[in-house]
């Protein structure tokens, strides 16, 4: 009896054990939107630039063929069926959701897209199908013209990177050579680390380059075009004289630095913080002083970083 309980209790572990390990490319707390599975078809990767979420914007044309105000949405892909295939979705501003199922199909060198959404519920999801050309993701379905003219709806995904993408739905006759665009859509890829954050981030490796005499490393987290205001100074323009300025003399040495933002605000690819810092330095006396004061930084967006565009600041 006890040698049948044991082996009770052991089958369901082991298919358990089986079942996690199966399941390792799926989303979760360490990986949000999954990862490709090494056994799916190589073609998979074609979204990986887009995996993550996006900020976009949104233009569709009107009925009388005008191109309405646009909308903000975000659209987020993810790998999906333990890392063979991608879902995505979108959230619109106006309570429009959508989202696509997509699956590359080896037998037949193409992606399958199988769409729905919550203001065109259906028993038969709509199907697209194509796949990479070029740089690009192209995919099809058949759609007369209003005239009934033959043609396709096509879906492109184009100027593809870690930064975004760009996409647009249009019609096309069967050779292609006449488009009419319906719906435009741009996107912006979101950092895995948030604006606020990167910036929090960065105002703390100021703090640790300047304790530690980094000065490369302070400068670096300034603009190209930076500039600074230092007290009783004109403005110092350009990182390489940021650089120098903020060069030690001989013998000094900061033993404390400390900033606390009292606001961060982001807007668009520019942010501002400002707030109070203090400190503590060694003089070439040996002679230990203390400093405080309020500073104002006008950040700028810089590919996935945040640097420093203006700096002012002043003592108390």
């Amino acid at each position: 009896m006890k040698k049948l309980l044991l082996s009770i209790l052991i089958v369901p572990c082991l298919v358990f054990s089986q079942n996690t390990m199966q399941m390792e490319y799926e989303p979760g707390p360490s990986q949000p939107f999954g990862v490709i599975n090494p056994e799916a078809p190589k073609e998979v990767a074609d979204f990986a630039p887009l995996i993550g979420t996006c900020d976009c914007e949104s233009i569709a044309r009107n009925n009388d063929q005008t191109w309405a105000e646009p909308q903000q949405m975000t659209w987020t892909f993810k790998y999906i069926m333990n890392g063979m295939a991608v879902q995505d979705e979108t959230l619109k501003e106006d309570g429009g959701h959508s989202g696509s199922i997509r699956q590359f199909i080896a037998d037949s060198s193409k992606w399958y897209v199988h769409y729905y959404s919550n203001k065109s519920p259906s028993t038969s999801l709509s199907s697209w199908e194509g796949g990479k050309r070029g740089d690009s993701i192209v995919l099809y379905r058949d759609q007369k013209a209003p005239n009934g003219t033959d043609g396709f709806y096509r879906l492109t995904f184009s100027n593809i990177s870690e930064e975004g993408f760009n996409w647009v739905g249009e019609w096309t006759n069967t050779t292609e050579t006449f488009t009419f665009p319906t719906w435009k859509i741009n996107c912006i890829k979101r950092s895995p680390v948030s604006a606020k954050r990167k910036i929090e981030q960065n105002i703390k490796a100021f703090s640790e380059a300047y304790i530690n005499g980094d000065i490369e490393a302070l400068s670096n987290l300034y603009t190209e075009d930076g500039k600074i205001f230092p007290n009783n100074s004109d403005i110092i323009s350009n990182r390489t004289a940021i650089k120098k300025w903020w060069v030690l003399p001989e013998g000094e040495k900061v033993l404390e630095h400390v900033v606390t933002p009292s606001e961060i605000k982001i807007i668009n690819n520019y942010a501002y913080d400002y707030g109070y810092y203090e400190g503590k330095s060694l003089n070439k006396d040996k002679k230990e002083s203390s400093w405080k004061g309020k500073y104002v930084i006008v950040w700028k967006k810089t590919g996935n970083d945040w640097k420093i565009h203006l700096d002012i600041w002043n003592r108390l």
